[in-house]
């Protein structure tokens, strides 16, 4: 889907008016009929405020909150900084990541209108990759899944669409493009 002349900025555009954007408050009211059809399932990512609930083994730190700093994932296990300094690495159902809200701040979520996008993302580690891009996931085994941008104030193609768009593999720009934009 090449298109000659089409920066990345232009072609994540096209990509993303592709997918379902659906008022929050319509995912709120279908959560409200029935909750236990729906959860979130952001994978934790470096920069997530954490809560341990058992700190390990040798750990001196009578404090449980802190950053997720990193994902070891030969070991599958994340690294996090407590709030005194003190860095604990532990397994991921020894944490939870402390959130603001239930659902993302902005006021529009997300489905993906395609299924190759759906099969990328139930398939090939789109949770994952979503989550790094600063989306929040959510799934519901009627609806599938729906992600949304926790932020407001600044510009979503450079911090989330963009990334989005490169981690997906997507190549619908044109590099000629990109390089005429910055001269």
């Amino acid at each position: 889907m090449l298109r000659k002349g089409m920066t990345i900025r232009e072609a994540a555009r096209v990509w993303v008016r592709e997918f379902n954007a659906i008022p929050q408050g319509m995912i709120e009211k279908l959560m409200q009929i029935n909750m236990d059809d729906w959860r979130e399932v952001t994978a934790p990512t470096a920069y997530d405020s954490v809560y341990i609930y058992d700190l390990p083994d040798g750990c001196d730190s009578l404090e449980h909150s802190g950053e997720l700093i990193r994902h070891n994932k030969e070991e599958d296990t994340y690294v996090i900084c407590l709030n005194d300094g003190t860095e604990v690495v532990v397994e991921k159902d020894e944490f939870e990541i402390e959130r603001d809200y239930g659902l993302p701040m902005w006021g529009t979520m997300w489905s993906f209108g395609d299924s190759c996008d759906t099969h990328w993302l139930e398939k090939e580690d789109g949770i994952q990759i979503l989550s790094e891009c600063g989306f929040r996931v959510y799934e519901s085994e009627e609806f599938g899944y729906f992600f949304g941008i926790d932020g407001a104030g600044y510009d979503f193609y450079e911090d989330h669409w963009i990334p989005l768009y490169k981690a997906r593999g997507l190549q619908w720009h044109d590099p000629d493009a990109e390089e005429d934009e910055k001269h």
